[in-house]
């Protein structure tokens, strides 16, 4: 990524990389001394899940979670024809960063599971990974808009609480998958 990013007429300085997902690079990036999150949308291949157009797939789920409620960043802009977001920056710790740290995530549990009980009413579920929430305030952000049509096997209960909990496996996976 470039030091300097034009986006529709505002230019970002590229602070740095933090993080990679199976949609995009996330970049911390300034303009005017305040700090955004700049999404690169990529297409590099992923096995175990399949995209459709991945900037629209983005914005269609940033409107459907916003309407339903889930606490999220907000979309600041967007550059379609170059796929990239600018979303507010939520400063602090992932709930993954906490994990591996060794400390107890089990306080945040009842605000993901209100996020999954509200995503649910919707038929939605949402990446329930832990790089995708961010503790600030000690309020839970989803800082992902990654949601799906809802089912059983995705759930909080189901699929994501296996990852909250402090285990090797989990840490495995992420240095496997390198999801940072």
């Amino acid at each position: 990524m470039k030091t300097y990013i034009d986006v529709n007429g505002k230019t970002y300085r590229n602070i740095r990389l933090i993080g990679h997902g199976k949609g995009g690079y996330s970049y911390l990036v300034d303009t005017m001394n305040k700090y955004y999150v700049l999404k690169q949308i990529h297409h590099e291949p992923c096995d175990y899940y399949q995209f459709g157009n991945k900037i629209e797939a983005e914005l269609d789920a940033y409107q459907k979670l916003n309407e339903i409620g889930i606490r999220m960043p907000k979309l600041l802009d967007v550059d379609v024809s170059n796929e990239i977001i600018i979303k507010e920056y939520i400063a602090g710790d992932t709930i993954y960063t906490r994990v591996k740290n060794g400390e107890s995530v089990e306080k945040y549990i009842p605000q993901v599971e209100e996020m999954a009980a509200i995503a649910k009413k919707a038929n939605l579920n949402i990446d329930y990974f832990p790089t995708n929430f961010v503790v600030y305030d000690e309020l839970l952000y989803y800082i992902d808009y990654e949601c799906n049509e809802y089912m059983e096997e995705w759930n909080f209960s189901n699929w994501g609480m296996k990852y909250w909990s402090r285990s090797l496996e989990f840490l495995k996976y992420v240095e496997e998958h390198e999801v940072i």
